[in-house]
Parts: structure tokens; sequence; C-alpha cells
């Protein structure tokens, strides 16, 4: 029998790509497609897939909530994180959501299917580079530097801080996360205090600087000028 899968992604056109890809593959048919939390959870009801993947940035909903729900329900599908976020801030953070695999959107699709295989197998598939990173974690090997970092930060909070990299207001911020403009408010304080920034302006200039080094790849030309 084909693996079921659904893909939770707010691109249509990604969405529709991925399903394509999959459903040529002989062990592979994809069940669903969704764009955001509410409607991912009404396809794994209807359609109890095998494999999900998911992206982290959705249609008013972070991908790692979904990751936590689901891990949290012995039922639900095994998944993985398929991401354009740098793997080095959000692969760790997707596998102690309970997400089995994380890849970046820039892999080309062979590897996306090694992955999806991988954790049908009941395996954990990361890059070499973030397995190394978690070996280290787990043997307590200490950092080579000890300035703050966003590791520090909560999921919660390191949503925040993207998202004002991004551009966006305290208000904005709310309406997006679906929460409300002081708890908003109590998590920039937090993250003002975790990575020693002083000013609301700074708070900023760090937020724009982490984002475009977060999308920036020194392998890609595409993405200089």
């Amino acid at each position: 029998m084909k693996a079921r899968v659904i893909i939770v992604d707010d691109h249509p056109i990604f969405r529709m790509g991925m399903a394509e890809l999959l459903n040529q593959e002989d062990d592979f048919t994809v069940c669903g497609l969704a764009e955001d939390i509410a409607s991912a959870r009404k396809l794994i009801l209807e359609h109890t897939p095998d494999l999900a993947i998911v992206d982290i940035t959705l249609a008013g909903d972070n991908g790692l909530d979904l990751v936590k729900e689901l891990a949290g329900n012995k039922n639900s599908p095994a998944i993985l994180v398929l991401s354009m976020h740098d793997e080095q801030v959000w692969a760790e953070r997707a596998i102690r959501a309970g997400a089995r695999g994380y890849i970046m959107k820039k892999e080309a699709s062979e590897k996306v299917m090694f992955a999806l295989r991988c954790i049908l197998a009941g395996k954990i598939h990361v890059s070499a580079n973030i397995m190394e990173r978690l070996l280290d974690r787990f043997h307590l090997k200490p950092e080579v530097s000890n300035a703050p970092t966003t590791d520090l930060l909560t999921d919660r909070e390191l949503e925040v801080f993207r998202l004002i990299g991004a551009g966006l207001s305290t208000r904005e911020i709310a309406d997006r996360m679906k929460l409300g403009v002081k708890t908003i408010g109590t998590y920039r304080d937090r993250v003002k205090q975790k990575l020693g920034i002083k000013t609301a302006a700074e708070l900023i200039r760090r937020a724009v600087l982490w984002t475009e080094q977060e999308f920036f790849d020194p392998a890609d030309p595409g993405d200089v000028g």
C-alpha cells in the first residue's frame, strides 16, 4: 500500500507542485492539501494520513504549533518539516516539538523523498550538520561562544523576534499570532532581556539583521544584490 501524505503549506503553487511530485512516486499518494492548522486538523481526521509535510510559516499560524499538537497524539502522522527557514535556527526546535525530520525547500526533490522514506521507516532525518549539533548537545559539549543567541528564546519569543524583523508592528504581530497586544509586549521584553538588548530601536535593528541573515545563502549567487 502507498503511504498517505498530507501537505500543509500556505503557498498554493508549492502545495500543488509537491503533490504532483509525490503522486509520481510508487510508494506515496497525497490525500490532502491544507494552508493552515484548522484545515490540517480536518484532513487528518478525515484521511488518517501516515505522513504530514508541514511548513513553519502557515496562513496565520506557526507550523510548530501543529507539530506539537500532533506529537501528543499517538495516532497522528509522522511529520517532516519542509521549510525555507534556516535549519540552523529551526531544525532543532522542530525535532524538539515532535517532528521526525527537517529539510529546507532549496534541497532537491530526491532528498525530500529520501527524508520521507526515512521517517516512514521510523528514523529521524536531518542534515549531517544538524545531527552533529544535536549530538553535541546530547553530550553537553560546551558552546564555543557565551554570547546570547536566539537559541535562548522560546518558540513564541522567536516567532515575535522574526516578525519584528519582517517589519510588523506590535499590533500586527498580535493579530498574526492571535494574541493580545500586551502579551506581545511581554514577549518583546523577554526577547530584549535574553539577548541583552537595551532599547526598542536596537531590538528592531537586531531583528532585521537576523531575519536578513536567516534567508541569505552565501552559496547561492542569486541572493546577492
